[in-house]
């Protein structure tokens, strides 16, 4: 009688146990929002209902396979890394990248109670059930029945939950620290399914993100007198006029952007306006505008933001020359020796991803997600996923997917599917079963 297979003995997602810990989950989401530094998470709260699960299929209590690892750089603000170990050296594969902290809620503009969870037929509400605290309890579910069933893998599997991904303020908490510490060296050897998307289909590839800041520097006169004043609103207007037409110049669409599917190439791109305040009757001295650029992995962002400051340099440099609006407006004083400023800077980047398509790990990713969801179509977009481009750039093959929903992502009203839960089990059991081949 052939041995049972993989699938055979792990079986489907236990739907109710899921439940009961992902309840457990969202009931700590108000005390893992991440916003420093008025609200700072403790991701242990989390750790102690996955330890809790998993601790009896470990080797600590006996009962286990189970090598679990519980890893903190500050106090309150665990990682876990809980391994199953295989029987061949070498052999690894990895799902990393769900993280025990959230986003923000404000109970008043949801419909419902973000920070307990409440179930409407196939829908799993709360702050947390998409992102990412879902994919928390589904792979600690994974684990868990990996301990109990204790099927004979070739493959080591490694799960690592991970702090601190919705906010980079305070660094050396989470995936940083153990990339640094070198906790996850050995997941190099084998691919890493990182599970922080949407959607159940591969993400194969992610925007950067540059978050840029344009202050303007005019000089302040009474309206009726326009031709005594610098306006820089009417300069911030016509100089990145000029930036962003520079901009779509030096980075056009990119030839790989079909190749990936990006909905969108690059783009840069206004998103706030500030002024001092005043009158009416008032031509301010200054404004401020403020925007992203979002970056196919194709192009580099260091190199987007030299080029953005040359563009600052030679319109400062050439403001005489900057169009204008209407007979009177300038932006220059000769008799006054004024000349209107520009100055532009940069808050922290971040680097876009490209998977691997050659890899082994994006080709039995796209066939288990065929095989149990009834199609595959790889998507890519200019959000941004932060730690995975460092990742890469480490050595690591990252692939990313995830099951919840992308219309649900960081928005009020958070819900999942408990069917595209299942459905995200079903892949990881079929990407550990082909891998064994």
């Amino acid at each position: 009688m052939a041995a049972p297979s993989v699938t055979q003995t792990v079986g489907d997602l236990n739907k109710d146990s899921f439940v009961t810990l992902l309840s457990k989950l969202i009931g700590e989401s108000k005390h893992v929002q991440n916003n420093p530094p008025d609200l700072i998470p403790e991701e242990d709260r989390i750790v102690g209902h996955v330890l809790d699960l998993l601790r009896p299929f470990s080797t600590a209590t006996g009962g286990g396979p189970l090598i679990i690892n519980h890893v903190a750089y500050k106090p309150n603000r665990g990682n876990l890394i809980v391994e199953y170990p295989g029987t061949q050296p070498g052999k690894i594969l990895s799902f990393v990248g769900m993280h025990m902290d959230v986003v923000t809620a404000n109970p008043s503009d949801w419909d419902f109670d973000p920070f307990t969870m409440s179930i409407e037929g196939d829908k799993l509400r709360g702050r947390g059930t998409t992102d990412c605290l879902g994919h928390v309890a589904l792979v600690a579910e994974l684990m868990k029945r990996l301990g109990e069933t204790k099927p004979q893998l070739k493959s080591t599997v490694v799960a690592v939950f991970i702090a601190s991904e919705e906010n980079s303020s305070i660094p050396g908490v989470g995936v940083d620290a153990l990339v640094k510490d070198g906790l996850l060296d050995k997941l190099k050897q084998g691919p890493l399914f990182w599970i922080d998307t949407a959607d159940k289909q591969p993400c194969i590839g992610t925007g950067g993100m540059i978050p840029w800041k344009l202050e303007v520097f005019g000089k302040l006169f009474h309206s009726g007198l326009a031709h005594k004043a610098i306006n820089p609103l009417e300069l911030a207007m016509e100089a990145l006029k000029v930036i962003q037409l520079r901009f779509y110049k030096d980075f056009p669409p990119h030839p790989k952007e079909q190749v990936y599917g990006f909905a969108t190439p690059s783009t840069m791109k206004p998103t706030q306006w500030s002024y001092p305040g005043g009158g009416i009757n008032q031509i301010p001295a200054d404004c401020t505008v403020c925007g992203d650029v979002r970056l196919t992995p194709f192009y580099d962002v260091n190199d987007v933001i030299k080029k953005l400051q040359e563009y600052v340099e030679e319109l400062n440099a050439d403001i005489e020359n900057v169009d204008t609006r209407g007979p009177v407006s300038k932006y220059v004083l000769p008799d006054e020796n004024l000349r209107g400023r520009l100055s532009i800077t940069f808050d922290e980047a971040l680097s876009g991803v490209a998977c691997n398509l050659d890899s082994p790990g994006y080709h039995v990713l796209c066939k288990a997600t065929k095989d149990v969801v009834g199609h595959v179509q790889p998507y890519s977009i200019t959000g941004s996923l932060p730690l995975i481009r460092e990742l890469q750039d480490e050595g690591f093959d990252v692939q990313t997917c995830g099951y919840g929903l992308m219309a649900t992502y960081h928005a009020k009203n958070e819900y999942c599917l408990l069917s595209d839960m299942c459905q995200g089990y079903g892949v990881f059991v079929s990407i550990i079963s082909q891998l064994e081949d």
